[in-house]
């Protein structure tokens, strides 16, 4: 079957001719025509199946016909990433060479207004990250009731981030006679969910089993320890020893391991980039483009790099980490063994991930060869986690001896030398608190005697605060207070007020 076959436009057609593309790959061949039909698809696929140009193609055949109006775009496609925005917008530069179609992106990370100047000028094609285009749509820049085809790529990756209550807002916002396009590599009960809620009678199509991986790529794990610097070492060996290796993408779980894991390779003179969500969307692409140059043949990068993005020399994928969810390895190595292109793919595993092994293995329906050795040739401390333990009972113990000592911080002491020297002549008295009235009273009466060998030294702040504060005077203290009982004369002579006149 050729794409001539498929009822594509000649524009259509010369486009993909001249791109080098003579056959259709299975989701090619059986998505489009129903596209074309107007119906709604349901489309499952393995990555690096052609998923993109499922839709992109049908699509520009459609647009032929009509005008775009102003704010108001006719087609929206809408991804989980940015890089994969971006990359449904080169497609459609690629095959639309032959078409004056407006396409406007819509990303995060770019200039407000340079995107509201495309919107303004009318837009054929809306491709889009569900926040920006709500920010632009709670603006009152943006109007969905033209929408006449909805793409929702990537379902599942939409799921990961939690886009879904944007994608559910979203779909409220265009037409119910809209025609939808849903397209998944997995498909868990929450993504058959979302279908049931979204199409309306779609045709299903599926060209390989959900969540499986490609015949063309060689799988291994190998055995190495839970701490970094060994598991960075066994990756170096690994790169060092890959036959026929051109380029490749290492996969970690966490952001901040990413930019410490390039920083290592670059140390060890290794040529790397970094790729993660926190950075600046200029750094990403940059990076991005590096890769696909050539210029950077290893690329070090989170799960933002691991859905859908179209880089067909891809020769090894190396995940540092396990993934937590096993759909994540199945996009991970889809990096590589791309358009009937063989790959290999390298895990570095540890005894801490034997769950996520399992769950992987249970997800691709058969088990993963290893390289040299299983996780029961590692040393029983391979892990890290026995010097962490030996390290943390030192420090228990420490703590023990330290109370058996009676040791105490420097402010405690500080704060009983000062209670005890403003309390000097209370002490029985705190210590008989609540034994009634008459026993404090006495307490008072009779404070304890100190010797002033034995006093405390206090702080000058101190010092200063108890002598201005007066002495306390005793029930039977005879030292006078005022004039005393000695009353002067020219006080008691009567003043005459008060008598009436």
């Amino acid at each position: 079957m050729s794409f001539a076959d498929l009822g594509l436009s000649d524009k259509v057609l010369q486009a993909v001719s001249a791109a080098g593309y003579t056959e259709p790959t299975p989701i090619q061949a059986q998505a489009i025509p129903h596209v074309l039909a107007r119906r709604d698809v349901l489309g499952i696929a393995q990555t690096g199946t052609g998923k993109t140009a499922a839709f992109t193609l049908p699509m520009l055949t459609m647009l032929e016909t009509g005008r775009a109006r102003a704010r108001m775009p006719r087609t929206l496609i809408l991804e989980p990433t940015r890089e994969l925005a971006a990359q449904v917008e080169e497609n459609f530069e690629r095959y639309g060479t032959n078409h004056k179609l407006n396409v406007a992106l819509i990303i995060g990370g770019v200039s407000f207004a340079d995107q509201d100047a495309k919107l303004t000028r009318g837009t054929d094609v809306l491709i889009a990250t569900p926040g920006r285009l709500l920010d632009h749509f709670e603006r009152g820049k943006l109007l969905l009731t033209g929408v006449e085809l909805l793409v929702i790529d990537e379902a599942d990756r939409m799921l990961d981030m939690g886009f879904i209550p944007d994608i559910e807002r979203i779909v409220k916002m265009v037409p119910f006679t809209r025609q939808t396009l849903f397209f998944s590599a997995t498909m868990p009960p929450e993504i058959e969910r979302l279908a049931d809620m979204f199409l309306h009678n779609p045709q299903r199509v599926e060209v390989a089993r959900p969540a499986s991986t490609a015949t063309t790529i060689e799988q291994r794990l190998v055995a190495t320890g839970a701490e970094g610097h060994e598991k960075r070492k066994v990756l170096r060996q690994l790169i060092r020893s890959a036959s026929e290796l051109q380029n490749g993408i290492i996969f970690c779980n966490r952001k901040r391991d990413v930019a410490q894991l390039q920083r290592s390779l670059t140390s060890h003179g290794f040529n790397a980039a970094a790729l993660h969500g926190d950075m600046d969307q200029r750094a990403r692409m940059a990076a991005l483009d590096g890769f696909r140059s050539g210029e950077v043949p290893l690329l070090v990068a989170s799960d933002v790099a691991a859905r859908g993005l179209d880089i067909p020399a891809v020769s090894h994928v190396f995940n540092f980490d396990v993934p937590h969810h096993p759909e994540d390895y199945v996009h991970r190595i889809g990096r590589t063994g791309r358009a009937g292109r063989s790959g290999a793919a390298f895990t570095l595993a540890s005894r801490a991930d034997e769950r996520s092994l399992s769950a992987i293995e249970s997800l691709i329906g058969r088990p993963i060869e290893w390289l040299d050795g299983d996780l029961a040739s590692l040393p029983d401390d391979a892990e890290g986690d026995e010097p962490r333990r030996r390290r943390g009972t030192r420090r228990a113990k420490g703590s023990e001896r330290g109370a058996e000592k009676g040791s105490e911080r420097p402010s405690e002491r500080t704060s009983e030398r000062s209670s005890e020297s403003r309390s000097r002549g209370g002490r029985r008295a705190a210590s008989d608190r609540g034994r009634g009235e008459e026993t404090r009273r006495e307490s008072i009466r009779e404070p304890e005697p100190v010797s002033p060998a034995r006093e405390p030294a206090r702080s000058a702040p101190e010092r200063s605060r108890s002598e201005r504060r007066p002495p306390r005077r005793d029930e039977d203290d005879d030292t006078p207070v005022g004039l005393g009982s000695h009353v002067p004369a020219f006080l008691l002579k009567p003043t005459g007020f008060g008598k009436s006149k």
